[in-house]
Formats: structure tokens, C-alpha cells, sequence
């Protein structure tokens, strides 16, 4: 048994002031008034030292794992070397339950990335299932990406589906001249920041053509796909929307989540349709997307967006929170609820996780703050285990 006191206490509603949290076994048992309850030889007290004790963070879209596994194009890491070292990078950084997005994606001209072929993803998918079982530090979910040019790998993602392997499902297209890609001075930019500069104008319109005609996954066969997760309670997202038309499309499938909104007017229609929005905490900290799209930072203002998520830089989601409320005035409780409770209801986990709250799940951090302001996660607490804690020197 854990009492936590000396803190801030982030609930759903609030951040309230004076109390303490008994956590027993692997749940929160009581929230009371600080001193109220009495402290034996049973109980461990950890100090908040006047830091915020917030639920730990749920991050739905992360690849991180891929710069883990593969640091370099030709450097394939041991794979399950490379999850028992990224899970202690997220712990430090908040995450506690992370969904890594691992794409299903056909072979790409002008960036291969190993870890995205068939084989290497299964070897990853089947890594995420034991680690349910086996010891682990945060809770490992599979967020199936799945690219609608990709027709080859259907049939493995209904097995995957079958198998309860997977925790989360999008659709994702990348071809140019629509998506995150509908300024094609963004995708010619964009490969060659992945190719050597001097690639050739004519070979990047090669690329364009081909991409732009390939062949796609039939709308009925998306319809199957998404059936299949519905039956399984697994969330459908859908991924870059830059019309209404393609926010229809996919709620008509069954989807809850746009992920990553094109624009502003897209990401506010998706929440008149009763989706969540996602948008990327690293656009927060960057004041914009690195595709010229959305800014998260005004959408979040706007109301537009409910969820923030990691997208490829684990530490954003942190500092992003505190970002919004100490550069544009937002209040603290609610950007906590961006990376908390917010993302637990989109995929169907806020009776369990999400938010402080007495029978749920004891997943917390305590956040304190440094020299210049500076917030840092100094205890990480998973079902109710101290997973870690961090003392800074002075």
C-alpha cells in the first residue's frame, strides 16, 4: 500500500488542492483529505513535494518503436531488446500505456524502412502479445496502420483481428495530391528530405505518377476490415481527413477517431459527427505541422481537437500540456485530459484507465518542476507498482 501526499491532484473535473491518494494492490483505494488517513507500518508514503499527481499517459499513435528497432536504414536491432529499451524511455517520459503503430505498408520508393516489412512486423505484433504475459514495465498495444494500397496484407490483419492482437485499427492513405500530401510541393519536399538532394525533378514525377494510379483496397473490402474490428470492440480510426466526403466515408465504416485532421474546418465537423480528434503534440512544440497543415496548438484552442499523442517524439506529449497552458493560457486540467482520459475513451478503456478515480487502475505520475520552469516526471507508478523514481541533484 502507497500513500501519496504533498500534491496536486489531477482528476477528470479538477485539480484539487489538500489531498492525499491511498493506492492498495493495483488499484486507487481512497481519495481523502490530507491527513485524514492514518499512516501505519503498512503503508509506503511518497512525497509529491507539490507536484502535480496526474493518471499516466495513453498514447495511441507512436512509431517510435521503428527508430528503435531500425535507428538506421540498413541497422536492424534485436527486437526485443529494442521494446525493453523503448519501454524505459516512455516510463520517463509519462507513458504508460502506449499503442505502437506499426504500419502494414506496402514497399515505398523513396524510404524503405525495414521494420515495416510483413515479416518484421508480425515478429513485432507477436512481441506486443507476449510481453501481456511476461514481465514489462508499461502496457504494449498494438496499433495496426493500415495503408489501402497494401491488398497483399489482408488477409494477415483479419487473422491478426481473430487473434485479438490487435488494440486499434486505422486507414491510412499517403498518396500524394490528397491527405497530408494534397500540396505536392510538401511530398516532393518530403522525399527528397528522405533521398539524397540532387534526386532528379523528373524521377520524383515518376514517383508521383505511380503512386496516384496504384491500385487500392476496394471501399467493401474496407467495410469488411472494419467489421471485423467492430465485432472484436477494437477502435477504428481514420487517418489525415481533408474533406467531408472522406469524414462520411469512414464514419459510415464505424470509425470514432480522426486522426491527425487536415484543417481546422475537418477537425471541427469530425467532432459534429461525434468522433474524437487526434492531432500530434510535437506540432504543439514545433507551433505548426512539418506538412504545413493543421496547427494543433490553435485547433486545441478552437476546441477542435481531443486528443494529443506522441506521433514519433515521446517527450512532446509532457511538454506539450504544459505548453498550451503556459504559452497560450489553457487551463491545466483540461490539457491533462488530451492525454489521458480522453484517449482512454476513444478506444474503450476509461473503466479502467485514464483518470484518478477510486477502483480504477493505479497508473500515475508525479510531476514536478525545475529551474526555468521546467516540468520533469521524477515517479512512474503502473497497476499500482513503483516502476520508477527520479531524484534531480542540485
Amino acid at each position: 500500500m502507497y500513500l501519496i501526499t504533498n500534491g496536486h491532484i489531477v482528476t477528470e473535473a479538477a485539480i484539487l488542492e489538500g489531498f492525499d491518494l491511498l493506492i492498495k494492490d493495483d488499484r486507487i483505494e481512497k481519495i481523502a483529505f490530507r491527513g485524514e488517513m492514518p499512516i501505519d507500518e503498512t503503508l509506503e508514503v511518497i512525497d509529491a513535494a507539490g507536484g502535480y499527481i496526474s493518471p499516466g499517459f495513453i498514447d495511441l499513435h507512436s512509431d517510435y518503436i521503428e527508430n528503435m528497432a531500425a535507428p538506421r536504414p540498413t541497422s536492424l536491432m534485436n527486437f526485443y531488446l529494442s521494446l525493453r529499451e523503448a519501454e524505459k524511455e516512455l516510463i520517463a517520459h509519462g507513458i504508460t500505456t502506449m499503442y505502437h503503430s506499426l504500419s502494414l505498408y506496402k514497399f515505398t520508393e523513396y524510404v524503405h524502412k525495414p521494420i515495416r516489412e510483413p515479416e518484421n512486423v508480425k515478429k513485432f505484433i507477436d512481441l506486443i502479445e507476449q510481453s501481456h504475459t511476461n514481465s514489462h514495465l508499461v502496457r504494449h498495444r498494438f496499433h495496426a496502420r493500415f495503408e489501402i494500397d497494401n491488398v497483399n496484407e489482408v488477409d494477415n490483419l483479419k487473422a491478426y483481428i481473430a487473434e485479438n492482437k490487435v488494440h486499434l485499427i486505422s486507414f491510412m492513405d499517403h498518396t500524394p495530391g490528397q491527405g497530408q500530401y494534397r500540396d505536392l510541393e510538401v511530398y516532393r519536399h518530403t522525399v527528397r528530405g528522405y533521398n539524397d538532394i540532387s534526386i532528379s525533378d523528373d524521377e520524383i514525377d515518376r514517383i508521383i505518377t505511380k503512386h496516384m494510379t496504384k491500385e487500392k483496397l476496394a471501399i467493401d473490402a474496407m467495410r469488411d476490415i472494419a467489421q471485423a474490428a467492430m465485432e472484436n470492440n477494437i477502435a477504428i480510426a481514420s487517418h489525415d481527413d481533408d474533406t467531408i466526403e472522406k469524414l462520411e466515408l469512414v464514419k459510415s465504416f464505424g470509425a470514432q477517431i480522426s486522426e491527425f485532421p487536415i484543417t481546422m474546418e475537418i477537425a471541427k465537423k469530425a467532432k459534429e459527427q461525434g468522433m474524437s480528434t487526434l492531432a500530434g503534440a510535437p506540432n504543439v512544440l514545433l507551433g505548426g505541422s512539418h506538412s504545413g497543415n493543421l496547427s494543433a496548438a490553435e485547433a486545441i484552442q478552437e476546441g477542435a481537437i481531443d486528443i494529443l499523442c506522441s506521433d514519433y517524439y515521446p517527450a512532446a506529449m509532457l511538454h506539450a500540456i504544459f505548453e498550451m497552458n503556459k504559452t497560450y493560457g489553457q487551463d491545466l486540467a483540461e490539457m491533462f485530459r488530451l492525454v489521458t482520459i480522453n484517449p482512454a475513451k476513444a478506444v474503450k478503456l476509461d473503466h479502467e484507465i485514464g483518470s484518478i478515480k477510486e477502483g480504477k487502475k493505479a497508473d500515475l505520475l508525479i510531476i514536478e518542476k525545475i529551474q526555468h520552469d521546467f516540468p520533469v516526471i521524477t515517479t512512474v507508478m503502473v497497476d499500482g507498482k513503483l516502476i520508477q523514481k527520479t531524484n534531480y541533484r542540485i
